[in-house]
């Protein structure tokens, strides 16, 4: 190999980033090689995200630079001006937001903002702008692209916008290309296609990618060499099979460590024996949409004729995609909205069921939120926040609701001390611990997970799954577990449902379920799951085909026909 072609495309070297006082990225080197991927990994507050923005140009301007340089093509992008920057910017260097929905302008059509970033920086015509913003459009596969060039960023769906996001950033065809968790808030099959289109762009372009995440699996799946970061620090620097098959650092074998595998968990413990605690029957949840005068009147029919039980001390998984209706069924077990069917909760039934005639039977289902930080309140202490549904149901002596509150914090792993303080002065784990302690307040028989530990750090992920088994096993608390991650599921559940469109398609066993999926949608979700393991890398381009998602937007009065199942097995029932 000649000195030329060894050369790095861009190099950091020994770049350091402070915000006051405080060090956020310390002395970080690597070198980015054309046409490879590097993947930067690492947990929240690692300095990944920082890092990606010091290479744009694009740090606070309250953060200092008091050491290191960044190199590409000859030249240091800490000492360019911000022109000659601007320059750079999309022509030589693209990037990827995490969040697509607030880095699309709200006010501008998709088809606008791709026009104006061609026309910034090539001397191109209007004609000439809306044919490559076409084009590319294509190139990330996006379907009636004339229909999209024409919407706001509003009316696409996540993954949607992600690809316009990408093909945003490729308009120009950049020699690097910078991903900064672009798949982290997508589901797990949008997730592969997303995966599967860089792929593709890279052959097709001879792009060099710097992609930064959190999940082992997409490291695994993508990158060429890999660097671990951990408060800023560079813990470890190797190629991708180096790093999975012999890590040095210790920080990088507790992160692997920590990461749930798919396919590792085997058979369950079964609870047929155990007795029934909640009984959902023929589960409906329709939205009314407002029409014109003259219109049918009309509804989204989230969720049709669901239909499940749950026992003592078991964990029932509902995976699916964004808008299968899974969180609008965790809703209904709530009573949070209006819905038709059956939910019997310790053989009571809760439809109909207001006010004062529910409040008792709150005390038996409680729901841990996907967001914690914002099902706390920010005004309240914790004491006030875990200590809330014991005041609501009559314990009005502050002494004895102090005492039990210190107890629930214990349960869960933190201190009396946490008590006097407020959420914003936690991390996302000890703020998702404080939850599960305020919904374990009233001594609940069901607990509903909505997303519970889809936010958290994967170490941290693994703490809350330890804890939320522990409970489990010494009070024979029985969860809907609602996620995407089927990983998680694994480790966690004992049956799982698996929704599409509103409807139960296949449930069964943990093992019959995710071990021998019957449902080509099951099998399509499991396909899409990216393994934390080299050896195990997937093929995505036959997820790139979208499947056909029947409207839920029907008459307001239209019967969906009932869902008819077959039995492969014992308990495991497959949508025919």
């Amino acid at each position: 190999m000649t000195a030329e072609t060894s050369r790095p495309l861009l190099s950091v070297e020994r770049l350091s980033i402070e915000f006051g006082e405080k060090r956020v990225v310390s002395d970080l080197s690597f070198a980015l090689h054309s046409g490879k991927t590097l993947c930067i990994t690492g947990e929240s507050g690692s300095g990944k995200s920082l890092t990606s923005l010091a290479i744009m140009g694009l740090l606070p301007k309250t953060a200092r630079l008091p050491s290191g340089a960044i190199m590409f093509d000859g030249k240091d992008l800490l000492r360019l001006p911000e022109r000659q920057m601007q320059h750079l910017r999309g022509q030589a260097i693209g990037m990827i937001f995490q969040e697509p929905m607030t880095s699309l302008n709200p006010l501008m059509t998709v088809g606008q903002q791709l026009e104006e970033t061609v026309r910034r920086h090539e001397p191109l015509s209007r004609r000439e702008s809306k044919q490559r913003a076409r084009a590319m459009l294509d190139a990330v596969r996006v379907p009636n692209v004339d229909k999209r060039l024409g919407q706001y960023p509003h009316e696409l769906s996540g993954g949607m916008r992600q690809r316009v996001m990408i093909a945003m950033a490729m308009l120009c065809q950049p020699r690097v290309l910078i991903a900064d968790e672009p798949t982290t808030a997508l589901d797990v099959t949008i997730q592969a296609q997303i995966l599967e289109l860089m792929r593709e762009l890279q052959q097709a372009f001879g792009t060099t990618l710097l992609m930064i995440t959190h999940d082992m699996g997409v490291v695994a799946e993508m990158a060429d060499e890999v660097v671990v970061m951990n408060q800023g620090l560079l813990e470890e620097r190797a190629p991708v099979r180096t790093l999975f098959k012999t890590p040095q650092a210790a920080y990088t074998k507790k992160l692997l460590a920590a990461v749930p595998v798919l396919g590792t968990m085997g058979k369950p413990v079964s609870k047929t024996k155990e007795p029934v605690v909640l009984e959902v029957k023929d589960l409906k949840v329709h939205f009314p949409l407002r029409g014109g005068w003259f219109e049918e009147a009309r509804a989204i029919h989230a969720v049709e004729n669901v239909s499940f039980t749950l026992r003592q001390g078991e964990t029932l998984g509902i995976v699916g995609e964004s808008g299968c209706g899974k969180s609008t069924t965790g809703k209904a077990l709530m009573n949070m909205l209006p819905y038709e069917g059956s939910i019997k909760l310790l053989g009571r039934e809760l439809n109909g069921l207001k006010g004062e005639a529910l409040k008792p039977l709150r005390q038996d289902i409680q729901m841990i939120f996907q967001d914690p930080y914002a099902s706390l309140n920010p005004r309240k202490t914790i004491l006030d926040l875990v200590g809330e549904p014991l005041l609501i149901h009559g314990m009005k002596n502050l002494k004895l609701r102090t005492e039990r509150v210190v107890e629930l914090l214990e349960q869960v792993g933190l201190s009396a001390e946490a008590m006097e303080r407020y959420s914003h002065m936690f991390s996302g784990g000890q703020r998702q611990r404080i939850c599960i302690a305020r919904a374990l307040a009233l001594n609940p028989k069901v607990i509903i997970a909505d997303e519970s530990v889809s936010a958290l750090d994967v170490s941290v992920q693994a703490q809350v799954l330890e804890l939320l088994e522990r409970l489990q096993k010494e009070y024979q608390l029985s969860y809907v577990f609602i996620s995407h991650d089927m990983a998680v599921v694994e480790r966690l559940c004992h049956r799982v449902a698996v929704m599409f469109s509103g409807q139960i398609v296949e449930i069964g066993q943990r093992d019959q379920v995710l071990g021998n999926p019957q449902h080509p949608y099951t099998q399509r979700l499991l396909s899409a799951v990216p393994m934390p393991d080299v050896d195990r890398r997937k093929d995505f381009k036959s997820l790139l085909r979208d499947i056909e998602v029947p409207d839920p937007v029907k008459p307001r009065n239209y019967q969906i026909p009932r869902q008819a199942y077959k039995a492969i097995g014992i308990d495991h029932f497959v949508a025919v």
